[in-house]
């Protein structure tokens, strides 16, 4: 099993969304601006918040920095990514599953199991990114019923940006993100 190209690049561009403060790296910095915005967007409660807190930093470590502490460079990232998934890709995919499940479930302030388009463009706002026409769009590309998208089909659609290996395949994720969000 190899990684090919097409999915490299989707895996650059999941990197690039991951940095937060927008300084090359991925590090601690953009875990705490992101789960810092993420609460103040949402005002949410003191337990609440500290429930929120704790869920983002440990989703951070146990899907981006994977064991590592410090900075994570791109070519880090790749290379971590592109090991499991040469080892083992049912588990490769699993993960990847679990890792899409546990963020949306985070952004999933109410617990509806349906993501608001208010919920998504706080979600992309505390991850750094601020183009709310963008935003939007990437939102309407889910074709939401009363302003609503199951969870599950954003949650399909992030594990397929992040495995998928079929460049032929639409991907929401990554044109959304190849038009500016």
């Amino acid at each position: 099993m190899s990684v090919n190209d097409f999915l490299v690049k989707k895996w650059k561009i999941w990197y690039e969304s991951l940095d937060v403060n927008h300084d090359g790296t991925i590090s601690m910095e953009d875990v705490e601006e992101s789960r810092n915005k993420f609460s103040e967007l949402h005002h949410l409660d003191a337990d609440k918040k500290k429930m929120v807190m704790e869920n983002f930093e440990k989703w951070w470590h146990k899907y981006v920095f994977r064991g590592e502490t410090g900075e994570i460079s791109e070519q880090k990232f790749v290379d971590t990514l592109s090991k499991e998934f040469m080892a083992d890709k049912a588990k490769f995919c699993a993960k990847m599953q679990n890792c899409f499940d546990e963020i949306f479930d985070v952004i999933d302030t109410n617990k509806d199991r349906s993501i608001s388009e208010d919920e998504f463009l706080i979600a992309f706002k505390a991850y750094g990114h601020e183009n709310v026409a963008l935003d939007t769009n990437f939102f309407k590309a889910y074709n939401p019923k009363d302003g609503l998208v199951p969870l599950r089909d954003i949650v399909t659609s992030w594990v397929d940006f992040a495995t998928s290996t079929d460049s032929s395949k639409k991907s929401i994720v990554k044109e959304a993100f190849e038009a500016g969000v």
